[in-house]
């Protein structure tokens, strides 16, 4: 048998072999610690302040970008939407006293809602025309609205799902939670959207009308959307509320074609 320098020729492969193979293997698995690790980075973002015991949540890409929101009032908490349901933010609810009530404003934003439940042990609330999308969750409904606490309303806004609907909380002036029901435009304006998802749009802008005859610029300082918030820049509300939503043309809305 030949050798070279004590080893065989076929040791001498084998060496060959192995470093090529390490050569190809380590540029993959760094790749793949980079791709961990930046998941887990991702994941470790906390939910930011709004306002004291008000805090937001990144989107949430499960929910197509859905922003969720926390509410510590003096009644209950209440979380609005689902986030992104993994450790960092479960260590949160649990560090702040966990959750009372989730409310989920529209169909698209159920995403985890019975794995949160199930973990939380709260109570999912839902419009009635939704609630069949969660048959093994115990769910509360209601039809048009629900005093859920002595300053927190619940309201149907029919339009961008046959369920949607907003939450009212009447602290720092007023404040609506809109869902999908209303949201930032690119210049941060608050506006209804028509999409190919639409359920009924004539609905969707009678609603708008709706609570411009529900509120008032006394009553309605703040719009905190469901999605879009990226427009917002820094600020993360809409402002003037109601003063902005009293300067949509509702007539020309009504005939808007839905955007792809």
């Amino acid at each position: 048998m030949i050798n070279v320098g004590g080893k065989s020729i076929a040791e001498i492969i084998q060496l060959f072999h192995n470093v090529i193979l390490l050569s190809i293997i380590n540029p993959i698995s760094s790749f793949l610690m980079y791709s961990i690790n930046s998941e887990t980075s991702h994941k470790i973002k906390l939910p930011k302040t709004l306002f004291p015991k008000i805090f937001v949540f990144p989107p949430n890409r499960d929910t197509l970008g859905g922003t969720s929101y926390f509410i510590m009032s003096n009644g209950a908490n209440i979380l609005i939407d689902c986030p992104v349901w993994e450790s960092t933010n479960q260590d949160f609810f649990c560090s702040h006293g966990g959750i009372d009530y989730l409310f989920i404003t529209h169909r698209g934003a159920i995403s985890k809602a019975k794995a949160i439940q199930s973990a939380i042990n709260c109570e999912i609330l839902i419009q009635e025309q939704e609630a069949y999308l969660l048959p093994e969750a115990n769910v509360k409904t209601f039809r048009e609205k629900l005093q859920l606490t002595p300053t927190i309303e619940l309201i149907w806004t029919s339009g961008y799902s046959p369920g949607s609907s907003c939450l009212y909380y009447n602290y720092k002036g007023g404040m609506l939670f809109s869902g999908r029901h209303i949201l930032p435009n690119k210049q941060g304006i608050p506006v209804p959207l028509r999409t190919a998802k639409t359920f009924h749009w004539e609905r969707q802008i009678h609603n708008i009308r709706f609570l411009l005859e529900k509120f008032s610029p006394e009553n309605l300082q703040y719009i905190l959307p469901g999605a879009n918030t990226a427009f917002l820049r820094d600020r993360g509300i809409i402002g003037n509320a109601y003063e902005q939503l009293s300067k949509l043309d509702l007539h020309n809305l009504f005939i808007t074609q839905p955007l792809l």
